[in-house]
């Protein structure tokens, strides 16, 4: 399935192409984005398990994944997708990060809302999943403001540096099904 490009007045969301992946290393190795996402990258060329699992996503039908770029001078800003898409029970994860320097731009909101409507409207996906480190407000607050409810807390879910993490649980219902 070909997934379309989004623009606004001020963003552009790109396919994700071999030529990003320097972009995504940066991003994805970026200390204060890492801090509470699952991945990261200590070298550029390890980024490359990144750009494969980007390409497998579509090659598989699971997901898909937009760089966002400002229109103004094309600088990236970050990254938004959606995988784990299970088309019997209708439902996908949802997975967004942003370089620090435009947190709390409304950058996130605005491609939020380029891409959720084509997930509902054109994929039928009728529920939206976020799982988000307990200890990460703002992706909480985004969630918030993108009209998320949260869930619950999957308590000492998950191990990162040694330490049992908690991950909150969050959804957004096609309200239109």
């Amino acid at each position: 399935m070909k997934h379309p490009e989004f623009e606004s007045e001020r963003l552009l969301l790109q396919h994700i192409t071999s030529e990003d992946q320097p972009a995504i290393f940066k991003g994805l190795s970026y200390p204060e984005i890492i801090k509470y996402y699952g991945v990261h990258y200590d070298t550029l060329e390890e980024t490359g398990i990144q750009m494969q699992w980007y390409q497998n996503l579509e090659k598989s039908g699971s997901g898909k994944w937009w760089i966002i770029r400002r229109r103004s001078g094309s600088h990236f800003c970050g990254a938004i997708g959606f995988n784990d898409w299970n088309k019997e029970h209708e439902k996908a994860e949802i997975g967004l990060w942003l370089f620090p320097e435009f947190w709390g731009s409304g950058i996130m909101q605005e491609a939020a809302e380029l891409v959720f409507p084509y997930l509902f409207d054109q994929l039928h996906i009728h529920r939206l999943e976020a799982f988000v480190e307990i200890e990460n407000t703002n992706s909480a607050k985004l969630l918030k403001k993108l009209m998320f409810q949260q869930e619950g807390i999957m308590r000492d879910a998950e191990k990162k540096n040694g330490r049992f993490i908690s991950i909150t649980i969050w959804s957004l219902l096609n309200a239109k099904n």
